[in-house]
């Protein structure tokens, strides 16, 4: 096979003019060959030594022919030990277990796709594990727990309202620990879609299938790219811009502790691309509210106006590490049995409340109040400023029966039940109504910080906080209601006022005094969900029922 002299960057597998150039980093004074395979081959096809004295810094490469390399495998043999490329783009997995990397010379056709660039305040997320997604007998597609089956799940994720789905890890990690590795954290081939999660051979084209198909359908793409330590600071730059131009994804989910954050701002090929951090602030805070612990209402104020327009943070209730929804007001305490560690591992304290009865019940009081505890909670998330984050199947009561850390359940604990879904149809009409609401009241996804003043001199801050009297803020420490009066500043369905009462008893809440002209009209409730416009009967105050959330516009 004639090689080609080939060039040092980029590091891994790349086309170019005829000839697949391979580049690898490999330590002074050590061996290394290219190892290429017919597809799927136990003995190598060729053996290539990559000299040291041919390299530059510690970086060996050659070029070999297109024609000679198709739907070929390869490896590199380091001082006798085979090794798979750090950069591989595709990964094969042998019956013996013999990890190698695929060329995959195959072009795709992108037609006029591209990333598109929904602004932070008008996305709606959704956290999803792309097997868990489909896995499950009940998800009704034909290839289950795989990039395809989220594609099949496309139109239901319009339905609900959707516009961006968030993945977790969707590359090559390792899954031969102890324990099942489930979740994907960890070691990686961090360049490579994991190809158990494609119905064909090759999981890239599967992969570029459903970011294209979900583009169409205007739901943006975002990878979740934990990174391990092992994973240098320039490879992390290096696979953000990969995914970014190989996969055409909208942005990323990153830990702020281990990425190059502020490198990452910097890059200019990176500027306007989405970067997402989780904080568990908004989370806790929310939590706590939600279940009725005292002292709150000024971290609820915080979080209910933080937005941000140059870098994400998302904003969630639930999410994969911790209960779902359902769970959250099932139980006071993890039940982890299943995962072999004796319960010790998972969140100890998870700011839950089970409502009267751990678990399964049939007690129709407590079923009730979970039913409102969930309304309470997804409107505390989609009703606050920022980006909102719904986790996968919270939508329909998705339950892990009280597991708080699925990280090694590959199994109908941590797969959806779709069956769920026909179960709580009520629920999810309430999610997507809530939605559509928070979409169709602009103030209630600002475009811009709002910043609790008067900035056009119409009498009225854009954003006011109020109790059981107009304009004051409830200063004792137990108070458990909040009132927030929103003024667009003429704004279509500009004003709005919500009514939060996490307490055990009914409050009064005032009402603030509306510009000339207008009335204030209740549209929604958590108790039953949007209602039809109806004109408050007493415009200077309402009553709100204990544990419950009002929503009314000023018209």
């Amino acid at each position: 096979m004639r090689e080609e002299k080939g060039y040092p960057l980029p590091l891994g597998v790349t086309e170019n003019n005829g000839y697949v150039n391979f580049s690898v980093a490999v330590k002074p004074g050590k061996q290394c060959f290219l190892v290429i395979y017919e597809r799927g081959a136990d003995k190598p096809k060729e053996k290539i030594e990559l000299l040291e004295t041919d390299a530059m810094g510690e970086v060996r490469f050659t070029a070999l022919p297109c024609q000679k390399l198709l739907d070929c495998e390869y490896n590199y043999e380091i001082d006798g030990e085979a090794v798979v490329d750090p950069y591989v783009r595709e990964l094969v997995v042998q019956e013996n277990g013999e990890k190698r990397g695929r060329v995959c010379l195959d072009a795709y056709d992108w037609e006029d796709d591209a990333p598109l660039e929904i602004p932070y305040h008008e996305v709606v997320a959704y956290s999803i594990h792309v097997r868990g997604f489909t896995k499950h007998s009940s998800s009704k597609v034909k290839k289950k727990g795989t990039f395809a089956g989220v594609t099949e799940k496309i139109p239901y994720l319009k339905e609900l309202g959707i516009n961006q789905i968030q993945c977790m890890p969707v590359y090559a990690f390792q899954e031969n620990k102890q324990y099942k590795n489930y979740w994907g954290y960890g070691d990686a081939y961090c360049f490579a879609p994991k190809e158990t999660y494609a119905s064909t051979a090759h999981a890239s084209r599967e992969l570029k299938d459903m970011v294209k198909s979900c583009h169409r359908a205007g739901i943006e793409v975002v990878l979740n790219l934990p990174f391990s330590q092992s994973i240098t600071p320039q490879m992390m730059e290096e696979c953000l811009r990969y995914y970014l131009l190989e996969y055409h994804v909208d942005g990323f989910v990153l830990n702020p502790v281990l990425a190059p954050m502020e490198a990452i701002f910097a890059d200019p090929l990176l500027k306007r691309t989405k970067v997402l951090v989780n904080k568990e602030e908004f989370q806790i805070t929310m939590r706590r509210f939600l279940k009725g612990d005292e002292g709150m209402i000024s971290g609820v104020i915080w979080w209910l106006k933080q937005q941000t327009k140059e870098w994400g943070s998302c904003n969630y209730i639930t999410s994969h590490n911790g209960f779902t929804m359902t769970d959250l007001v099932s139980y006071d305490g993890k039940h982890n049995e299943a995962n072999g560690e004796n319960n010790q591992d998972g969140p100890d304290y998870n700011y839950s409340w089970n409502c009267g009865a751990e678990g399964v019940t049939r007690r129709k009081s407590v079923l009730e109040l979970r039913k409102r505890q969930m309304r309470n909670a997804f409107f505390l998330l989609l009703m606050a400023q920022g980006t909102p984050c719904i986790l996968a199947g919270d939508e329909f009561a998705n339950s892990q029966k009280g597991n708080n850390n699925v990280y090694c359940q590959d199994n109908e604990t941590a797969w959806l039940n779709w069956k769920q879904l026909e179960k709580e149809k009520e629920l999810f009409t309430y999610v997507k109504d809530l939605i559509a609401l928070r979409k169709r009241v602009e103030i209630l996804h600002s475009d811009k910080p709002l910043l609790g003043r008067d900035e056009v001199s119409c009498g009225v801050p854009d954003v006011s906080y109020h109790g059981e009297n107009a304009w004051q803020i409830p200063q004792n420490v137990a108070s458990r209601q909040l009132g927030v009066y929103y003024h667009g500043e003429g704004k279509q369905e500009s004003d709005c006022f919500i009514a939060y009462n996490m307490h055990w008893s009914e409050h009064e809440f005032a009402l603030p005094a509306l510009l000339k002209g207008k009335k204030w009209y209740r549209v929604f409730t958590t108790e039953t969900g949007v209602t039809e416009e109806v004109l408050e009967p007493n415009q200077k105050g309402t009553s709100v029922p204990e544990r419950t959330i009002v929503m009314f516009l000023g018209r």
